[in-house]
């Protein structure tokens, strides 16, 4: 039960990572925010289903990835303010 959970995450996290990219492409603040918001939760949900099958290279990609999402979030939030 807990594997067929774990292998079914990829579905979610490749949907989440799509909408993120249309998100970021966007020209509205609050929707380019958001879109690094849920790369963040995408990069979480990769993570896990790449400890599942035993993915160690996708799984340091998506830290890597997950530190520029935070970054791309902070910048957002920094041209907000101007």
């Amino acid at each position: 039960m807990v594997a067929s959970v774990l292998e079914a995450v990829q579905w979610p996290a490749m949907a989440i990572t799509l909408l993120s990219a249309w998100l970021i492409a966007s020209q509205s603040k609050s929707k380019r925010s958001l879109g690094f918001w849920l790369f963040v939760i995408s990069n979480g949900l990769w993570v896990i289903w790449g400890w599942h099958v035993g993915a160690y290279a996708l799984i340091v990609l998506q830290i890597g990835l997950l530190f520029l999402n935070l970054r791309g979030a902070r910048k957002n939030e920094s041209w907000e303010r101007r």
